[in-house]
């Protein structure tokens, strides 16, 4: 968790109004002032000063200690925001999400990953998708909470999903056919045959369904152009 503790210090130091970023992380972490001031061994009115910036900005030691402070205390309580956190870091390790500069036709995207649509090929030209995540299908399948799933459309379901490692098709069409949120595009990588009922559930889902052989390399390389 060395990372998340990072993330929330470098979050507070640069913030144009810290209080407020200390306050938030406080609640997050489900702690009080009177349990913060408790840990820190200060009062509850230096740790309301503090997020109503009636102090000055704390320097990097207050922000390490206050940090430090919200997981110890979670951990005396159990540890269950921190491991919230970390399951979120694990689902992370299952995909990688690309976010686009500006939204992309969907058209153009078969063409930049020159791919053949084998379902709802019609409905292309008429959507746009603001990014794409492109995931491991046998570890996702194998390793990938089903309550985490949603967590891959990285704030938006208008975008691509690329599912690696697929031999039919089958189980990952499946597993977007059981979630609530479904994807404005899916692309199956290097898959030789794509079976019937993947097509099926495409279909029925209104979903274009594209195949591409270009290499991962090359498709990573070609979809982060569009993040910048």
């Amino acid at each position: 968790m060395e990372s998340l503790k990072v993330k929330i210090a470098g979050e507070i130091a640069l913030s144009k109004d810290p209080g407020s970023t200390m306050k938030k992380w406080r609640e997050v972490f489900n702690t009080s002032q009177t349990e913060l001031s408790q840990f820190l061994k200060i009062s509850p009115s230096t740790i309301s000063d503090y997020e109503s910036n009636r102090r000055k900005s704390p320097g990097i030691a207050v922000v390490r200690r206050f940090v430090d402070a919200l997981f110890e205390i979670d951990g005396q309580k159990g540890g269950e925001v921190t491991k919230k956190f970390r399951e979120v870091e694990d689902a992370k390790a299952l995909y990688e999400a690309i976010d686009f500069l500006k939204p992309f036709n969907a058209k153009e995207f078969s063409k930049l990953l020159e791919a053949k649509a084998i379902a709802c090929g019609d409905k292309l030209e008429q959507r746009n998708i603001f990014g794409c995540t492109i995931l491991d299908s046998i570890k996702m399948i194998l390793e990938l909470p089903y309550e985490s799933f949603i967590k891959i459309y990285s704030g938006t379901s208008e975008r691509a999903l690329v599912f690696l490692h697929v031999s039919t098709g089958r189980s990952p069409m499946i597993a977007v056919r059981v979630t609530p949120i479904k994807p404005a595009v899916i692309v199956l990588h290097n898959i030789a045959e794509v079976d019937k009922l993947a097509v099926k559930i495409a279909e029925s889902e209104g979903i274009p369904l594209l195949v591409t052989k270009l290499g991962l390399d090359e498709i990573k390389k070609r979809l982060k152009e569009l993040a910048y």
